[in-house]
């Protein structure tokens, strides 16, 4: 079982997107898959749930917020694979090959769980010398090592555009690191300060363990850039420089990129199913994404 964390600070880069998709088409060659949606917009949700059927079924009892506060207001944290959901519309195609896709939902009020995790740990500073730090910070990473879910094949991460502690709880229980970027200037402008902030969160969280072999040392996988503009056979001028950005940072990149196509992408999470496996779809940007699969899990997996 792999986790891999999709992150960056600046929304609107593809995070979603690359989360359902890449899920989507391990899941239909055969893979056992889990999302995990930390973000409070719940587009990840969203994109396997109508919000009708969210609000029903899912909102009151089966979300990641009802997690977090059994997290914060009980001895200890309900098992998290009682919140595990299997998304009906997606399934019917993964699982003819094999595979399966869940997901453990989001919740539109997450965002209040932060200033509850701020609070037990004495302010936003979140400061090891806290007692709660160690489990607060370590709650998804504990959670997610029962045996429930030896079965994954892979554990994918939806993470927030912060750096709040659901986001760290994120990163502590991750084994890769995604970052999806826009190539252009405020996409690309916070990948080095977000390299730092993922320095600083491992270096603390290593010194407040009692252990080596609890130390954690996430491996950045690399860069996916999204929405890229062609003009021709080529990127457009404006986007080139941005490409080359990670080199100059020291951070790997993914060889292959995700076109802009919104007329495709438009539609996503209406029927259930990522574009990936739409019938019918743009076919270029399906093999982008399939690709970028391929690469992902040949990454985690050397």
């Amino acid at each position: 079982m792999t986790v891999v964390s999709v992150l960056n600070y600046k929304g609107g880069v593809g995070k979603t997107t690359l989360t359902a998709n890449i899920g989507a088409e391990l899941a239909s060659r055969g893979k056992k898959i889990l999302l995990v949606d930390l973000d409070p917009q719940a587009s990840l949700t969203f994109s396997f749930y109508e919000p009708i059927v969210w609000e029903q079924y899912l909102a009151h009892e089966r979300t990641i917020q009802q997690w977090f506060g059994s997290l914060l207001n009980q001895p200890a944290a309900d098992p998290l694979n009682l919140y595990v959901v299997t998304p009906p519309a997606v399934n019917q195609i993964v699982e003819a090959n094999g595979g399966r896709l869940d997901l453990i939902a989001s919740h539109l009020e997450l965002v209040d769980v932060d200033v509850e995790f701020a609070h037990r740990l004495g302010g936003a500073t979140f400061s090891h010398a806290s007692p709660n730090f160690l489990r607060l910070h370590r709650s998804l990473r504990d959670a997610l090592s029962s045996e429930a879910f030896d079965a994954y094949d892979l554990i994918m991460i939806d993470c927030p555009p912060n750096f709040t502690m659901t986001t760290r709880t994120a990163v502590v229980a991750s084994d890769y690191l995604l970052v999806p970027a826009k190539p252009d200037y405020l996409s690309t402008l916070g990948i080095d300060y977000l390299r730092r902030r993922l320095s600083m969160l491992i270096t603390e969280y290593n010194k407040a363990v009692s252990s080596p072999d609890e130390q954690i040392n996430p491996t950045m996988l690399g860069i996916v850039y999204t929405m890229i503009q062609y003009g021709g056979a080529e990127p457009i001028v404006a986007q080139r420089g941005y490409l080359d950005q990670p080199t100059k940072i020291e951070v790997p990149r993914f060889a292959q990129t995700l076109r802009d196509s919104k007329t495709f992408f438009g539609p996503a999470g209406e029927d259930g199913i990522p574009a990936v496996l739409r019938v019918g779809g743009n076919e270029v940007v399906q093999f982008e994404l399939q690709q970028i699969a391929s690469e992902l899990y040949a990454k985690v997996r050397n």
